[in-house]
């Protein structure tokens, strides 16, 4: 069962919450910049039309005298030489030619905006900007004013444009300053949203790593109405679970009492014709199919033991038993046999497993050895291709030892190399199989004093 982890999705989560801020922000605010020039831009055309249409009016004032006198517009910049605001009033039908121009411009000559036939208006004006005398950005707004036999003009107003420039960036800087501050604020919200939002879902997180390292049964505590159905069907997953291997574990129980059974039977009529050939040959299969039975059955054993989640053996009482045993068995032989353990060592899995895994190793390194057989456990290193960490079991004897040839046949089940020592064969096998079903391994190497070393490697806590 994998566990979730909390503190990548609130990263992930924290920084998609982030970047939309940053872009949804920055869209914003070059929307509300550019709306905001706009409505400069129109205000200040507003006062431009206002002057043009006095000037027209004043254009389209039949007058007496040749000379047109255009009175003043009510602006005292018109007046003040190259103040930025300009108006001029030029002929462009070329017979009288004749211009009008503020006194502001000087002697100076307002440029015409580039246009065509159709740019006009509805109100029947051009807008644009223009470089002004002093090197000005202006803003213009011209209208020709035909006028047919009085002639045909072409009615100018410009202003500085710095205005509407200034207002613009005044604006942008009070927008990016109260941006920053509400990105500042959404940002620590999401925090705060991450942080504690998904507390429940890392308290799920860390409740299932309880569940599956022995130090709870199931998932308690009070968790909020969107996560309790998460953590209600975890927990019966985890109660189904262990009825499952319940069940397994009934069955084959019930599966070896009716084999043995009537395979007793035919051993012990098979035994009472040994002379007979038949009744021999039966004996050897009866013996091989007890042996396959038995190996098969302590791996359906071994594979619903392993089934169960949250199963934690301290490794020290198990060991220092496994040798005060072994030194009984074998007191008349005088083996030394010497232990090295980490302390606080402890072994994901069944106790009767372990027992059985060393045990056997343990047993198989004192019928060999010729005086001493030493034992150490650590924390081995997490290998690539190890995703938890590892418990190493090191068992070494100074007996004959094997090669490599020999240490690969003795792992394969029923395998014997010396028929003079007791036992079936199954020994290394059944620890071979039972720490693959675990995760781990067993290896078989030279020992530093040239017997045989065992090296068990197993999910620790």
């Amino acid at each position: 069962m994998g566990v979730m982890r909390g503190s990548s999705l609130a990263t992930r989560l924290f920084l998609s919450a982030t970047a939309w801020v940053v872009v949804v922000l920055a869209l914003t605010g070059i929307v509300l910049s550019s709306v905001y020039r706009q409505s400069s831009e129109r205000a200040f055309d507003r006062r431009l039309n206002l002057y043009l249409r006095t000037l027209v009016a004043e254009v389209a004032t039949p007058e007496e005298t040749p000379e047109r006198q255009f009175q003043s517009l009510g602006e005292p910049l018109f007046d003040l030489p190259l103040s930025g605001w300009y108006w001029q009033v030029a002929r462009t039908d070329g017979d009288k030619p004749e211009r009008r121009a503020s006194r502001s411009l000087w002697d100076r000559k307002l440029p015409q905006l580039e246009h065509h036939a159709d740019d006009l208006t509805a109100a029947g004006v051009r807008l644009g900007y223009v470089d002004g005398p002093e090197g000005q950005i202006l803003r213009v707004v011209e209208r020709p004013v035909d006028l047919g036999g009085d002639g045909k003009y072409l009615v100018m107003v410009a202003g500085d444009a710095t205005e509407i420039f200034e207002e613009t960036r005044t604006f942008d800087y009070y927008l990016a300053g109260t941006f920053v501050a509400l990105s500042i604020g959404l940002v620590l919200t999401t925090i705060f949203q991450v942080r504690f939002g998904l507390a429940p879902l890392k308290r799920i997180s860390d409740a299932i790593a309880d569940v599956r390292s022995g130090r709870a049964e199931r998932l308690v505590g009070e968790f909020p109405v969107e996560i309790a159905p998460l953590a209600r069907e975890t927990n019966a997953l985890i109660d189904a679970n262990r009825q499952i291997v319940e069940r397994a574990r009934t069955h084959v129980g019930n599966l070896a009492h009716a084999l043995k059974t009537p395979l007793s039977v035919i051993i012990n009529e098979a035994s009472a014709h040994d002379a007979d050939p038949f009744a021999a040959k039966v004996l050897e299969q009866a013996d091989m199919m007890r042996d396959q039975v038995a190996h098969h059955l302590q791996r359906a054993r071994i594979a619903a033991r392993v089934s169960i989640i949250g199963t934690i053996t301290e490794v020290a009482p198990v060991i220092d038993g496994l040798r005060r045993t072994m030194e009984k068995i074998h007191r008349s032989r005088g083996l030394a046999i010497e232990c090295s353990m980490a302390s606080g060592a402890r072994f994901r899995g069944e106790r009767q497993d372990f027992e059985e895994m060393v045990g056997n190793l343990i047993d198989n390194a004192c019928k060999w050895a010729a005086g001493r057989v030493s034992i150490d456990v650590s924390l081995a290193p997490r290998s690539a291709a190890e995703s938890e960490p590892m418990l190493q079991v090191v068992v070494d004897d100074d007996g004959p030892g094997l090669s490599p040839a020999e240490r690969a046949k003795v792992l394969r089940r029923g395998q014997r190399l010396d028929e003079s020592k007791p036992g079936s064969g199954l020994g290394l096998s059944i620890v071979n199989d039972l720490a693959a079903l675990y995760g781990g391994s067993l290896a078989l190497t030279e020992a530093p004093g040239g017997g045989l070393r065992a090296e068990l490697r197993l999910p620790a806590v």
